[in-house]
């Protein structure tokens, strides 16, 4: 087959996004948002506090933190394949001991698991295996795979209504099983670079960009900062810990969602469907915050996508079962804004710092936003457990979005942070 008719076909990296697309619909929709589904009925079970129980949040939060830069650090160098095929195992056998717990040693144990082959099947491996492909078009792809964490929503409400009538232990069982049968198979769909096949960023063959190099200017020249330099840079620290900022706000509702709106006396099939529809409208930002950063600047939607989620926070602390309408602009403005972020995030990374390193970049970024993932929720959880009441937490936490806004657009500009890395 001649390079004119492998030029015609679909360039490959357009299947490589559809298969982290499903991965993360799936691994976010079980773990990162069906968690809140499982908490309720495990904590009657066992009485355990509302703390004890967000710790398993925390402490899932706490080791792909700290397995994302040596996550990042082997997807550069082994590509993403054989780590998501590892993980996938991983997130089986965690399920599968989950659906047997019988004391609080072994939730955390099977959370670790869990733990372990979510590192290595979500951001940091597929969104680095998608960047490899991607520079002109990369905010549309990453964009894509990100709005995959607003559709895990969508298994919320199945998730809640299998458990109301299977119980929580056979569902975990299945939940288990099931990710063999999706996330394994969608491994081998995977591959590393483009340049291994033939083939530039954006589906330009190798033979066709070596022709055209003499006409590319010095400006579209792709920066590649090696990670070590990267971390030197105020730009890669204002990035990180506004990103911390967010995660810690948004675990903590992810993970608190149905228990606040069950302690306001909403029923259960109503706080799932919030639960759904959280996610799910953030799917707006994530597939805007490409083009919303093209025609606005990337720095200042940013902030204001971090001054969105803190009016959603606030709309979120003053909800009560009277007032249940607040729950709309609430989830609008709160989704919204933390959509942005993600994707805006994945591309400020790609511009400042290229795709040389990204893996690894992007892995310290997400041992950062670690940080916040495992405060988040137990904080929530403190509160109230002390108080009796959540809104204290929603309204502490407008402050750490506002204070990621301030970050944000005080990030240096890309040809400024460029002139530094020389």
């Amino acid at each position: 087959m001649s390079l004119k008719q492998k030029r015609s076909k679909i360039y490959y990296g357009w299947y490589i996004v559809g298969a982290c697309l499903l991965i993360t619909v799936y691994t976010a929709g079980i773990v990162n948002f069906g968690f809140t589904a499982v908490f309720e009925p495990i904590a009657e079970e066992f009485g355990w506090s509302y703390v004890q129980i967000s710790l398993a949040a925390s402490l899932r939060g706490l080791e792909i933190g700290l397995l994302a830069p040596f996550m990042g650090f082997l997807v550069d160098r082994w590509g993403p394949r054989r780590l998501i095929f590892g993980g996938s195992i991983f997130i089986c056998m965690g399920f599968l001991i989950l659906s047997r717990v019988s004391s609080l040693t072994m939730f955390y144990g099977a959370f670790a698991l869990i733990a372990i082959g979510m590192s290595t099947c979500t951001q940091t491996v597929t969104m680095t295996a998608v960047v490899n492909w991607f520079r002109r078009r990369v905010g549309l792809a990453i964009g894509i795979v990100a709005s995959g964490v607003g559709l895990g929503g969508l298994l919320v409400p199945v998730l809640t209504k299998l458990i109301d009538v299977f119980q929580w232990r056979s569902t975990m069982f299945a939940v288990g099983l099931s990710t063999l049968a999706i996330v394994l198979p969608l491994s081998f769909l995977i591959r590393h670079k483009p340049e291994h096949y033939g083939y530039k960023t954006d589906g330009k063959m190798s033979s066709a960009m070596e022709a055209r190099e003499a006409q590319v200017s010095v400006a579209d020249t792709e920066v590649n900062t090696p990670a070590k330099q990267a971390l030197r840079q105020r730009a890669f620290w204002h990035v990180a810990i506004s990103s911390m900022c967010q995660v810690l706000v948004v675990s903590a509702i992810v993970t608190h969602i149905m228990p606040y709106l069950g302690s306001l006396g909403i029923p259960r099939s109503i706080s799932s469907l919030a639960a759904f529809a959280l996610p799910f409208a953030s799917i707006g930002g994530r597939l805007s915050g490409g083009w919303l950063s093209d025609k606005f600047g990337s720095r200042k939607v940013f902030a204001i996508s971090f001054l969105s989620i803190a009016a959603g926070l606030l709309l979120f602390g003053y909800v009560t079962n009277a007032t249940m309408w607040l729950l709309v602009p609430c989830i609008i403005t709160l989704s919204l804004g933390w959509g942005c972020t993600v994707t805006i995030r994945l591309s400020l990374l790609r511009e400042y710092f290229g795709r040389g390193s990204y893996g690894t970049i992007l892995g310290f970024v997400a041992g950062m936003m670690m940080l916040g993932s495992v405060t988040g929720a137990p904080i929530a959880g403190w509160i109230f457990d002390s108080l009796g009441s959540y809104r204290t937490a929603w309204l502490g936490f407008c402050a750490f979005s506002i204070a990621a806004s301030v970050l944000a657009l005080t990030i240096p500009s890309s040809s400024s942070n460029n002139r530094h890395s020389d």
